[in-house]
């Protein structure tokens, strides 16, 4: 078992109460006037995606969970369940659009992860800061308004709209920042 103490837990740590596991989206150490200090968290069930609010005393131990990592290549989605396969055994896994949550907006077919497994279940991809995505649908450009940057939104591949330059046309390949989902650049 890998506990750590209340006072050590830091934002984005996975930790395990009961069955469930927890990350850790803000906390905030406090010491009150008297008595012993406390943690105050805010954290989110990876399998059910709801919030829960936990005050730790300071001097609790907290399960820390420890994840495995796979390379798996994304295969395709049926509905609202995404196909992975592992590329070192071939094995097939499949995880739901819940558990994936914004990153089902950068997946495309063939595209190489990384996936966290939490014993054998899968809980999470972890995705690269940039991915490459054609564009389906935007407006035409705008003749003569060069006066100031234009921007409009721009339908991709997978779903996702993003604010585009005016200069990007229907199937060109742009790059998204996956954290923010912001344009970076034309590829």
């Amino acid at each position: 078992m890998n506990s750590i103490q209340a006072t050590r837990l830091r934002k984005g740590m996975l930790i395990k109460r009961g069955q469930d596991l927890f990350r850790v989206l803000n906390l905030m150490h406090l010491t009150p006037g008297k008595g012993h200090g406390f943690v105050q968290s805010r954290l989110r069930n990876i399998r059910s995606a709801t919030l829960v609010d936990h005050k730790f005393r300071s001097e609790d131990h907290v399960e820390r969970a420890i994840l495995d990592e796979h390379e798996m290549q994304y295969l395709y989605s049926d509905g609202d369940v995404y196909h992975f396969m592992d590329t070192a055994t071939f094995e097939q896994t499949q995880m739901t659009s819940d558990t994936l949550g914004d990153s089902v907006n950068y997946l495309v077919p063939e595209a190489v992860i990384r996936v966290a497994f939490y014993e054998d279940e899968p809980i999470g991809v972890e995705l690269s800061q940039t991915v490459d995505l054609i564009v389906q649908d935007t407006p035409p450009a705008i003749k003569g308004a060069t006066a100031s940057a234009q921007i409009k939104p721009a339908t991709l591949e997978t779903g996702l709209v993003v604010q585009v330059p005016s200069f990007i046309n229907v199937g060109d390949k742009i790059r998204v920042n996956t954290e923010t989902s912001e344009y970076q650049s034309r590829v």
